[in-house]
């Protein structure tokens, strides 16, 4: 076992046990000092996993985020033990450690290692298809390195599964002034408010009011469709799904956005017609928004 591998199963092994009594976090290097002597006597250089332990407590708030957008369906607390303290090693790694000493594909690899050392195939499998979500989320850098190619089914999109959503353009107006919600992800864009659909909704329109709600705390008054938009996501148990969003511009009273609790999105914030170019958003997403403007311009301003 390479030393970097047993670091990280100490780190492991010390999340599990300051995670499993509640610890305050400046308990937790005399931890890791205890399993380090009884698991790894004869490492002598701990620097590595110290600072390992350090980081991944110090954006455990901002991993636990992360968790919550690319496994929706499983609440961080719900999440087993092990299982989640192996994902916030494995997120921290991919994201916020140096990527020359770490390359994605290796913190991918050796969390998925570490839960089939200490929990099981399961597990392995949960911990692949939530950091797979966010690699994809990434862009996949590196993805060209040693990669096998894929068969065209798993590769088609015309094969995923579809999510249906709906979102759209907020606007309101105040003072003379037209601002837009946006909603801030915890991969640092701006983006549009929007939910899922359930099976059960029959009217699309209907539905969005109610999501943009619960994401933004305001009802809305849509004024008419803006179209739809289609990207590829990934869900730790379906694998690759196609998720189609129709979106429409929508009016509201000018008021104190207050983001749900839905995961994934750490702010909402109203901006102004010229603020919105200066703003990190993603490329799909601009043509609904130009849209949505240009709309404003020429019908409701």
């Amino acid at each position: 076992m390479s030393n970097r591998h047993l670091s990280r199963s100490i780190v492991m092994q010390t999340l599990f046990e300051w995670d499993f009594n509640h610890s305050k976090d400046d308990t937790a290097e005399g931890i890791l000092e205890r399993n380090a002597h009884e698991f790894a006597p004869g490492m002598e250089d701990l620097s590595f996993t110290k600072l390992l332990l350090k980081n991944v407590l110090k954006k455990r708030k901002a991993i636990d985020s992360i968790i919550e957008k690319a496994a929706p369906e499983w609440p961080v607390e719900k999440i087993a033990l092990i299982d989640r303290n192996v994902l916030r090693i494995g997120l921290y790694e991919l994201l916020f450690a140096d990527k020359g000493e770490v390359p994605p594909k290796v913190a991918i690899n050796e969390a998925i290692e570490l839960a089939k050392s200490f929990s099981g195939e399961t597990s392995g499998k949960f911990i692949n298809g939530v950091l797979g979500a966010v690699y994809r989320e990434l862009g996949e850098p590196g993805k060209d390195e040693g990669m096998k190619r894929k068969t065209r089914q798993e590769t088609d999109p015309s094969k995923f599964p579809i999510e249906k959503l709906g979102g759209a353009v907020v606007f309101s107006k105040k003072d003379g002034t037209v601002y837009l919600a946006l909603v801030h992800d915890i991969f640092g864009r701006w983006t549009l408010s929007k939910g899922k659909l359930e099976e059960s909704d029959k009217d699309v329109r209907e539905a969005t009011v109610r999501e943009i709600k619960e994401e933004l705390g305001v009802d809305i008054v849509i004024k008419e469709g803006l179209g739809t938009n289609e990207y590829i996501a990934s869900d730790p148990e379906r694998g690759k799904i196609r998720k189609r969003v129709a979106y429409f511009l929508a009016e509201t009273p000018y008021q104190e956005l207050k983001l749900g609790t839905s995961g994934g999105l750490d702010d909402a914030r109203w901006f102004t017609l010229e603020e919105i170019g200066d703003l990190k958003m993603y490329d799909d997403i601009l043509p609904i928004v130009t849209k949505g403007i240009t709309l404003l311009a020429e019908k409701y301003n």
